[in-house]
């Protein structure tokens, strides 16, 4: 598909980058995660070359999206905040979940739906990583209880299955949006796709209340 000669960039390289590396590595740690939760789900294993080497590498992958989400969270932080718009897109989400847009308030860069996935999911990797700490056996297993690492692992289990959920969710909009995971790949975004979904933003965008400008007109 040609790219359009006039378009907006919504997220750079680096922004992609940190997204990608975050977004694998709770790929990863999902299924390293279901091969160790189930008997049934262990097949999953071989993805990792077995049950010894999952089980080992789970805790860095951990590690890792720790890390790489916390980028995010410097990155963006600022646009997840929360505002009075938020709560008028939240009681209009009957019209979005049946893609009337036009009845639905302009929002900023990011909707009142992507700020909860955001905050959700700066709530659960801590939880996540802090009670899979307590469950390392290999570092922390004598520092702990059997009865705590119990607590811990339910904690941890629990976690993971909401994390899942919220990203099931964040990557089903992201689908159902339709163009919206060209910004997260290519970076930009349509003019007339930023006019339907985040008009507020490219009202800001227009007026230059963001900085330099972000809207690129190719020769």
């Amino acid at each position: 598909m040609t790219r359009p000669k006039t378009v907006i960039i919504r997220y750079t390289a680096v922004n992609r980058i940190n997204h990608w590396i975050t977004a694998i590595c709770f790929v990863l740690l999902v299924l390293s995660g279901l091969s160790m939760f189930h008997p049934m789900l262990f097949f999953l294993s071989g993805l990792f070359g077995g049950g010894q080497r999952t089980r080992a590498v789970h805790p860095w992958i951990g590690v890792l999206l720790l890390i790489s989400y916390l980028g995010l969270i410097i990155q963006f932080w600022r646009e997840n905040l929360v505002h009075k718009d938020d709560i008028a897109w939240m009681k209009s989400i009957k019209y979005v979940a049946i893609n009337d847009e036009e009845h639905v308030p302009p929002v900023g860069r990011n909707n009142a739906g992507q700020k909860m996935v955001f905050w959700s999911m700066t709530l659960l990797i801590p939880v996540l990583f802090f009670s899979g700490l307590v469950i390392w056996e290999v570092y922390f297993g004598a520092a702990t209880s059997i009865p705590v690492q119990r607590v811990a692992v339910l904690i941890h289990s629990l976690a993971a299955i909401a994390a899942i959920i919220i990203w099931v969710i964040h990557v089903y909009a992201a689908i159902w949006i339709r163009d919206s995971v060209r910004g997260m790949t290519q970076g930009y975004v349509t003019p007339g796709w930023a006019w339907r979904h985040h008009r507020k933003w490219l009202k800001e965008l227009a007026a230059g209340e963001h900085g330099k400008p972000t809207i690129r007109n190719r020769p």
